[in-house]
């Protein structure tokens, strides 16, 4: 099979994904879009939800897994009273209860346990496999599984508003990889003592993006204009600090994968630069020595 023709493009598109529309899809409309040769995108977002998918071209794939490791936040909506098998309006309704009342402190104080580190159960209408079957294709068949509970964190849980009539709850939540929005839905309602799912889902940042720089798609404008919108792949690292290095160093780093670095003593992940050409890819620097590198070359 031959390779995929198309355009070398390298950079980061921030795409507001619609409602309804699953990741990989959007991913493939906005690759057709641009004809990039090579795309991906960093961690699905649910068909009902919308928000910030940033889509990597070219050697910006590269980073696909640290955005996907990356802190994510969210607006999300939540029904309280009514729980469905997904834990979100895409299932059925298995089971009403009644939802006593709540004032604005009941439930900031609720919030409250939901915040630092706590471990949480996935959901099975998820995207882990179970011995190479993804868990949503066992639910869809009525079966349940074990599933291990993981740690994650929650750095901010916030009040956004309540209607105490409809049980409507918004909140903001910031966290961890690996966080299952819906599952914290659940849980929140666990401990009012009722069931709930998610009628809203909005991202609104995933690392160091934000909305404030997110496109939706440009079915009416010129590729010049809309390659604009293209960000450098070194936008991803901005909060790292730089580290310059001469031709020399460059030339046996490529030659070598490794060199000594004797002018820091900070530990962590480096933006690394040729001196007079700039920036090149990140490094991580251990005690002096680079440990592991990622170049944009």
């Amino acid at each position: 099979m031959g390779k995929r023709k198309g355009i070398d493009i390298t950079g980061i598109f921030l795409l507001d994904k619609d409602k309804g529309v699953s990741s990989n899809r959007a991913l493939q409309q906005i690759r057709r879009l641009y004809d990039a040769k090579k795309a991906g995108h960093t961690g699905s977002l649910d068909p009902m939800a919308t928000g910030l998918l940033p889509i990597c071209f070219g050697k910006a794939t590269k980073i696909c897994q640290y955005l996907l490791d990356s802190d994510k936040t969210y607006e999300a909506t939540i029904q309280l009273g009514i729980q469905t098998d997904t834990g979100d309006t895409e299932g059925e309704v298995i089971e009403t209860s009644e939802v006593p009342d709540l004032t604005v402190d009941d439930i900031a104080g609720l919030l409250e346990k939901f915040k630092g580190n706590i471990s949480q159960v996935p959901p099975m209408y998820s995207a882990l496999k179970k011995d190479g079957v993804p868990l949503y294709k066992l639910a869809r068949q009525g079966i349940e599984v074990e599933r291990k509970s993981r740690d994650i964190t929650i750095y901010e849980l916030e009040y956004l508003a309540y209607d105490n009539v409809a049980h409507e709850l918004k909140i903001k939540v910031k966290c961890s990889k690996g966080t299952y929005i819906r599952t914290l839905a659940e849980d929140i309602a666990k401990s009012i003592g009722c069931g709930a799912h998610l009628t809203a889902l909005r991202r609104t940042a995933c690392g160091l993006y934000d909305l404030s720089a997110a496109q939706q798609y440009f079915p009416t404008k010129e590729l010049e204009e809309i390659s604009t919108f293209i960000l450098p792949v070194e936008t991803a690292f901005q909060d790292k600090n730089i580290l310059t290095i001469q031709q020399e160093t460059y030339n046996y780093l490529m030659k070598t994968g490794k060199f000594i670095c004797d002018h820091t003593n900070h530990n962590g992940l480096y933006r690394l630069y040729l001196e007079g050409e700039g920036f090149f890819g990140v490094v991580i620097l251990e005690q002096g020595k680079l440990i592991k590198k990622q170049l944009f070359i």
